[in-house]
């Protein structure tokens, strides 16, 4: 059983090595699919010995599946370049290369935000599929919320360990993030004739925080879990009135 990781990146020296080098001696290829980066990330990827692919960007959903298409081998590990695999994952897709179960298999994701890992707010476990048979999956969703989906319904297996997912290394950064992701969330809303009022907005601003922070028990993170409480919910409201600018500039 041979696999092949598919990666893509736009600008991501900062964290492409990291994640080239938890795939050493796990994965027989690697494919990065870039959207013409203007940093060292080509640089780096060529010195891990990966296939490099200058792709123009045209949604997250559409360059994760093209990278997908370019790999050579049957099984694919998708991984975005801002993630990593940890010891205990290695050891779990090693083993099961040596007798795959399923046409695919989910592994739990941790997320590191500001130097502090968060295991509640809604983000841990997290579990996503990433290792699959590529005739058995494709990446489906609305972007920029993507999501790795078996094909025909098939079941899928559990890998012990975790993706290392380095999110956010300051506030400004998840600023930056949140109304890149909102520009896009609005646009795909905008394009299915998706409305809002005034109410419900701010109905699904409250809930969203009560969700993280209560329900999904944030408050157990401290002080970090009460700012990506309030993010996420600042996150539900700028993309919303970013969607009525999209109708209130189309009426204009």
């Amino acid at each position: 059983m041979l696999i092949s990781a598919a990666i893509i990146t736009y600008n991501e020296e900062r964290n492409i090595a990291r994640c080239l080098e938890s795939l050493r001696g796990v994965v027989d290829e690697i494919v990065v699919v870039d959207s013409f980066s203007k940093d060292r990330t080509e640089e780096i990827c060529l010195k891990y010995g990966a296939r490099f692919i200058p792709h123009e960007f045209e949604g997250h959903i559409q360059q994760k599946n093209f990278a997908i298409d370019q790999t050579s081998h049957d099984w694919v590990l998708s991984l975005d370049a801002d993630e990593a695999l940890d010891e205990d994952l290695k050891k779990s897709i090693l083993a099961m290369k040596e007798n795959p179960q399923f046409k695919g298999y989910s592994m739990n994701r941790l997320t590191n935000y500001c130097g502090h890992w968060v295991r509640h707010c809604g983000w841990y476990p997290d579990t996503k599929v990433r290792l699959v048979h590529k005739s058995c999956a494709r990446w489906t969703g609305v972007n920029p919320h993507d999501r790795l989906d078996m094909l025909h319904g098939e079941s899928f297996g559990h890998l012990k360990g975790d993706i290392l997912h380095y999110s956010y290394y300051t506030r400004e950064d998840h600023l930056k993030q949140i109304e890149y992701f909102g520009d896009i969330a609005a646009k795909e809303l905008f394009q299915r004739s998706a409305r809002i009022s005034h109410v419900m907005l701010w109905m699904k601003v409250v809930a969203q925080f009560f969700k993280s922070y209560f329900l999904k028990l944030g408050f157990l993170d401290g002080s970090t879990g009460w700012t990506i409480s309030r993010l996420s919910a600042f996150a539900t409201l700028r993309k919303y009135t970013k969607l009525m600018d999209l109708y209130r500039n189309k009426k204009n």
